[in-house]
C-alpha cells in the first residue's frame, strides 16, 4: 500500500458526503453543478437587512390597530416573551400603530407601505411571507442562525452550502460574492464580520468572497509595482508545484484549495475590473437603479453589481444592508433606510426581468427578526421605537420558481403572534434549496464523525411557494 493510496483515502473519507464526488470535482477544477433533480432557480441573490425591519410599517398591515394607539399591549397577545435588555425593565407597552399608509399593490393586491412606492411596481412579482420566525431575540446569534442555520459560529454559510454542493459556472469569477452596505437610517447599526459568510468546517474555497468599495474590490488581488503579468503566472506556476508536492505526500484538501485559489485569483485579475467597468452600461439602466448606483458601496450599486455577476454565473451573491435596527426615532430613520432600498430592489427585478433572467434567479430580501408592535422607550404623536421580535416577521422572494403576486402565512391582529402557517429559518433555507434542485437532506458534509447539513436536523420545503 503506497502512501499515495493511504493518502487518497484520507483525503476522500474527509470529503466523503452524500454530494462528496461532484464537490471533490468542483475543489479540484472541475465544477459540475450537480443537482438532485430539475432546479427552477440557477443561482440565489440574497438582500440580507441587518437589524430587523420593521414588518409593521412595511409590509404587515393591521389596521385595527390605528383604535388602541397608547393602549397596553394584552397580555394574553405578549404571553410572557422573553424581552431583550432594552425593553426589560419598562413597566409599560403601551402599542404603537405604524403612522405610514398603505394601499394594496398590482392585480394581486399585495399590501404594501407607501415607504415602498418603487417596489410597489412589481408587487405581482413578489411573494411574502408573513409568518417567519426564528428562536434568537439578538443581534448575533439571530444573523448566525440566518446564515448558517445555527445560532453559534463556526458552520458554513448558506452560501458556503450551494457553492460546494452546485460549484461554479464560471471559472473566472467566485461562486460566492458578498457585498455590504451601510444604509442611511442607523449608521451606527449592528456590525458585521467575516464569519457570516464564512466557510466553517468545509475545505476554504467555498467562502464568500468580499468585494469592497473602497480601494482594490478584492484584497491582494493586484501584482506588486513591478511584476509584469508573465512573471506573476510564471510565480504562481512554480508554487503550485509545490504545493502539488505536498498534496501528494499529505492529501490534505486545504492544499488543494490553495492550489486552486491561486487559480482563480489570478483569472480574477482579469475578470474583476471588468466586472466593476460600469461605462458600458447605459443610462437607462442608471435610471432603473437610481442615484445611488453611480455611487461604489451603496446598496443601488451593489444590486447593479449583483445583477452583472448573476449573469456572468455567480451562484450566490449576498448584500448586506445595514441600518435596520430601529430601537427609537424609527419615523425619523426608516424613511431614509427605505429609500435605500426601494428603486433598487425595484431595478433589480425589473433589470433581470427584462434580460430574461428573473425565471432562473432566485431573489430573498429580509433581514434576522422583526419588530415589536409596542413601542420601545415613550410613545409620542410623532415619535415611536420597536424592539427586536423573533415571533413573526415578514419576508418577500421574487423569481427563481416561486409563486409570483403570493402572501403566505398570517400574524394575529398586533403582528404579534403567527396565526397560520409558520415558516421558520430552516424551512426558508429548504426552500430555496429546493428552488436550485437540492435535497436538503442529501447536501451533507461529513465533519468530526457526524453528518452535517445546512438544515441540521430540521426543515420542510414550504411547496405553497413553489409556482
Amino acid at each position: 500500500m503506497t502512501l499515495h493510496d493511504m493518502t487518497r483515502r484520507h483525503f476522500f473519507g474527509r470529503t466523503a458526503t452524500t454530494m462528496g464526488v461532484p464537490a471533490l470535482a468542483s475543489l479540484l477544477g472541475a465544477d459540475t453543478g450537480a443537482t438532485h433533480f430539475t432546479p427552477r432557480a440557477k443561482r440565489v441573490i440574497y438582500l440580507f437587512q441587518s437589524g430587523g425591519p420593521s414588518q409593521l410599517d412595511l409590509f404587515d398591515y393591521k389596521p385595527g390597530l390605528a383604535g388602541l394607539r397608547a393602549t397596553e399591549l394584552p397580555d394574553s397577545i405578549r404571553r410572557g416573551q422573553r424581552l431583550t435588555g432594552m425593553t426589560a425593565t419598562q413597566t409599560s407597552f403601551p402599542v404603537a400603530p405604524t403612522i405610514y399608509k398603505f394601499a394594496r399593490r398590482g392585480q394581486s393586491g399585495q399590501w404594501m407601505s407607501e415607504l415602498l412606492p418603487n417596489l410597489a411596481q412589481v408587487a405581482d412579482d413578489l411573494t411574502f411571507v408573513k409568518s417567519m420566525h426564528t428562536q434568537h431575540i439578538n443581534h448575533d446569534p439571530a444573523v448566525t442562525f440566518f446564515q448558517t442555520g445555527f445560532q453559534l459560529a463556526g458552520r458554513p454559510s448558506i452560501g458556503a452550502w450551494l457553492s460546494y454542493g452546485l460549484g461554479s459556472e464560471n471559472k473566472d469569477l467566485p461562486a460566492f460574492v458578498v457585498m455590504v452596505s451601510q444604509g442611511s437610517g442607523n449608521p451606527a447599526d449592528q456590525p458585521l464580520y467575516d464569519r457570516l459568510w464564512g466557510s466553517g468546517f468545509l475545505p476554504t474555497r467555498y467562502q464568500g468572497v468580499k468585494f469592497r468599495s473602497v480601494g482594490d474590490p478584492v484584497l491582494h488581488i493586484n501584482d506588486p509595482d513591478g511584476m509584469p503579468k508573465t512573471a506573476r503566472r510564471r510565480f504562481i506556476d512554480d508554487v503550485n508545484t509545490l504545493n502539488q508536492i505536498k498534496y501528494d505526500e499529505m492529501g490534505d484538501p486545504e492544499i488543494a484549495t490553495r492550489i486552486a485559489q491561486y487559480e482563480m485569483a489570478f483569472r480574477m485579475q482579469s475578470s474583476v475590473p471588468e466586472l466593476l467597468d460600469l461605462a458600458k452600461e447605459p443610462e437607462h439602466i442608471f435610471d432603473l437603479y437610481g442615484p445611488d448606483a453611480r455611487k461604489p458601496g451603496t446598496f443601488a450599486a451593489n444590486c447593479l453589481l449583483a445583477r452583472r455577476l448573476s449573469e456572468r454565473g455567480v451562484r450566490f451573491v449576498q448584500l448586506f444592508h445595514r441600518g435596520w435596527d430601529q430601537h427609537g426615532a424609527l419615523p425619523k430613520q426608516i424613511p431614509g433606510q427605505a429609500r435605500d432600498i426601494d428603486r433598487a430592489c425595484y431595478g433589480l427585478i425589473t433589470d433581470l426581468k427584462q434580460r430574461g433572467l428573473l425565471d432562473d434567479t432566485l431573489i430573498v430580501w429580509g433581514g434576522e427578526f422583526g419588530r415589536t408592535v409596542y413601542c420601545q422607550g415613550k410613545l409620542t404623536q410623532d415619535d415611536y421605537g420597536r424592539d427586536h421580535h423573533p415571533r413573526c416577521f415578514t419576508m418577500w422572494m421574487a423569481g427563481g420558481g416561486m409563486k409570483r403576486g403570493l402572501t403566505y402565512g398570517e400574524t394575529d391582529d398586533f403582528s404579534y403572534n403567527i396565526a397560520e402557517n409558520p415558516v421558520d429559518v430552516h424551512d426558508l433555507h429548504a426552500t430555496i434549496l429546493h428552488a436550485l434542485g437540492m435535497e436538503h437532506t442529501k447536501l451533507t458534509f461529513k465533519f468530526q464523525g457526524r453528518y452535517f447539513r445546512l438544515t441540521d436536523i430540521h426543515g420542510n420545503v414550504v411547496k405553497p411557494l413553489l409556482a
